[in-house]
């Protein structure tokens, strides 16, 4: 399992690279990683008009879109459309930080799980 990372060079600048996730346990269920750290959850609705400018994350913590899709773009220039069901660890807490908009006009929900 891939996720998409978003975290700041020690120069400031963001940028993205993928994680894989490895598992610690297979069963009858699936598999499963170990237990990551959290330290709550929190639900979000953004509007189908959200574009916001430049910024750091407020926290580390896992995103994870429900049902739409948001554009990341990071101060080195690459930009990711993050899906419905894929995941993201934001990081880049310093720095410039990164952009991020709404797909298609679309309302997405989505739930935040800080780490920190």
């Amino acid at each position: 399992m891939r996720i998409h990372n978003l975290y700041a060079a020690a120069n400031g600048e963001s940028h993205f690279r993928d994680i894989e996730i490895d598992w610690a346990e297979e069963g009858r269920g699936g598999k499963m990683s170990k237990r990551q750290p959290a330290t709550g959850i929190i639900f979000r609705e953004t509007a189908g008009t959200y574009d916001l400018d430049w910024h750091p994350a407020p926290r580390r913590q896992y995103i994870i879109n429900l049902d739409a899709a948001v554009q990341i773009t990071a101060s080195d220039g690459e930009s990711r459309i993050i899906g419905p069901g894929e995941v993201i660890l934001v990081e880049d807490v310093s720095g410039k930080g990164h952009l991020s908009k709404s797909v298609e006009g679309k309302m997405r929900h989505s739930i935040f799980v800080p780490i920190e």
